[in-house]
């Protein structure tokens, strides 16, 4: 069983600061890429940041400067640091994890959705 699981999430005033949270568990070979999606009310879900299995870091650009994405390896855990946060940053925020897992001898790699977790600027 592998679970996906973000946290961090919250309410902040415009300016204002939040860390996310992203920790892969379970029987896990290797984590390839992962990244962090938002998808506010009435819109579609985009990508936001992602990460790759050797650090390369792509955002998208109304957030660059502001966020920072990171992985831990050791801990299975990306994090998104958000700061200067905006009104129009206000989304429900999903991770994203591409995991590989053992299986009856061989390895498949499955994409992987966290629940999502809530964050809100406003005044």
């Amino acid at each position: 069983q592998v679970h996906v699981v973000e946290s961090g999430g919250g309410l902040v005033q415009p300016g204002g600061s939040l860390r996310l949270s992203c920790a892969a568990s379970g029987s896990i070979f290797s984590i390839n890429a992962m990244g962090w999606y938002r998808q506010a009310p009435g819109k579609g879900r985009e990508l936001v940041a992602a990460i790759s299995s050797g650090g390369s870091t792509n955002y998208l650009d109304s957030v660059k400067g502001r966020f920072t994405i990171s992985r831990d390896n050791a801990k299975n855990t990306v994090y998104l640091e958000m700061v200067n946060l905006k009104p129009e940053d206000t989304a429900d925020y999903y991770c994203n994890a591409d995991l590989t897992l053992e299986s009856g001898g061989g390895r498949y790699t499955y994409s992987y959705w966290g629940q999502g977790t809530q964050v809100t600027v406003s005044s």
